[in-house]
């Protein structure tokens, strides 16, 4: 089978590096890609929310399947018109990923399903927003309705920054502040049939300790050593098959990748949001422990054959993701800047720490430059977090760009770092 992936960071480069992996995958393409992508997938360009260039290229390559991993192209109808080409395609429809593109319509969803989430108002006018915050009070959370790139959200103490990012987004959800620790938990659909991969936490915040401002995700770590044993069950029975239920209820079934948002709260598991894709940059280490082959995973659910196979298979050793950002990530991120050392990783600390590509590309002079904010997703496995966490830091000390920052703090208090 051939795979087309469809996307450029460094939640791409993990899919097609595990999809290299899959005995039963001949070849790996993927679109537009990246500087390292580029090592194990064969690079096309595409304008990847246009669904008939997709479909065009998924048949000129010869692709048995496609998985669309960005949540611009889901929203925009890509799955769909794939599908109507004939192609089995990894990604909801466009109006099931209204789970992730619209939180209003996510909450609307839930509220039928009976899931679990945090109270809320969805707000079009500064007038209801400033009712909503009013009866909610601090901590304030703030939604854009819309799609955000994982930066949508501001949760502040200050009530002029609330008004602010409420003002600047237009339509918003503004809902009560979930206490507790928060939970990424995948799950492959067909539709009908769920299963559950591995729980990671991810860590949003710029700096250490949750300080500075939001990210689209600055690493993450799994498995979670701290969580119940049966809280992924819990998950699956409370959270998710209610949601996939309800969206297949309403005609417009979710076949894909479903990513719940949780926090475990004093009052029990609440949502936080729902995506309709791999996160980022979870996927790094969730699929970093995956032992079942992807491409089989991902074919079943996108041919509605997922209860054919067996229970999925699992490192029992742990993964950790640190991001490399470049400087003025997540402001103005710099570009342009050689990347050096990455050949040292290769050689001195492969397989249990490899690199995975973000926002990378070749100058014509043939060297990896930046070219995003969050340039690179380093990844290690280990018997345990604090090994996996150790190779994951000294495989980072390894590179060298100008500027970059990461957070230091990736799974030290699960591990019992210092």
């Amino acid at each position: 089978m051939k795979v087309l992936v469809i996307g450029s960071g460094a939640r791409e480069h993990a899919l097609c590096r595990s999809l290299s992996l899959d005995p039963d995958v001949t070849a790996v393409h993927c679109a537009p890609g990246n500087a390292g992508i580029a090592d194990v997938a064969a690079l096309h360009t595409v304008d990847a929310q246009d669904g008939a260039a997709v479909a065009a290229l998924a048949a000129q390559v010869g692709a048995g399947l496609v998985v669309v991993g960005p949540e611009a192209p889901l929203v925009a109808g890509v799955a769909d018109a794939v599908r109507a080409a004939g192609v089995p395609v990894f990604g909801p429809s466009a109006e099931a990923a209204r789970l992730e593109g619209s939180k209003a319509f996510a909450k609307d969803v839930m509220a039928a399903a009976g899931v679990p989430t945090a109270r809320s108002y969805v707000c079009a006018t500064p007038e209801e927003a400033d009712a909503a915050l009013d009866a909610f009070g601090a901590p304030y959370v703030v939604k854009d309705d819309g799609l955000a790139a994982g930066k949508g959200v501001v949760v502040t103490d200050d009530l002029d920054l609330a008004r602010e990012h409420a003002r600047a987004c237009g339509r918003v959800v503004i809902e009560e502040f979930l206490d507790g620790p928060e939970v990424s938990l995948f799950a492959v659909t067909d539709g009908e049939h769920v299963v559950p991969l591995q729980p990671a936490q991810d860590f949003k915040r710029a700096y250490d300790r949750d300080a500075g401002p939001n990210t689209g995700g600055m690493g993450a770590y799994s498995p979670l050593p701290w969580a119940d044993p049966k809280l992924v069950e819990e998950i699956e029975h409370t959270v998710l098959r209610p949601t996939v239920d309800e969206l297949r209820r309403r005609g417009t079934p979710f076949s894909g990748l479903l990513y719940a948002g949780l926090a475990i709260t004093s009052r029990g598991v609440r949502v936080i949001e729902f995506n309709a894709r791999f996160g980022d940059p979870e996927t790094q280490a969730v699929l970093a422990r995956l032992r079942t082959p992807l491409g089989g995973l991902l074919h079943a659910a996108a041919t509605g054959r997922l209860a054919e196979l067996p229970p999925l298979r699992w490192d029992d050793g742990a993964a950790v993701t640190v991001v490399v950002a470049a400087e003025n990530y997540p402001a103005a991120p710099r570009t342009g800047d050689p990347i050096e050392g990455l050949d040292a990783v290769r050689d001195e600390d492969g397989p249990d720490a490899y690199v995975l590509h973000a926002g990378t590309r070749r100058s014509p002079d043939g060297r990896v430059v930046s070219a995003g904010g969050r340039v690179l997703s380093v990844t290690a496995t280990g018997e345990d977090l604090a090994t996996a966490r150790e190779r994951a830091y000294a495989a980072v000390g390894r590179i060298r760009l100008a500027g970059s920052h990461h957070r230091t703090d990736i799974a030290a208090a699960a591990a019992g770092t210092p």
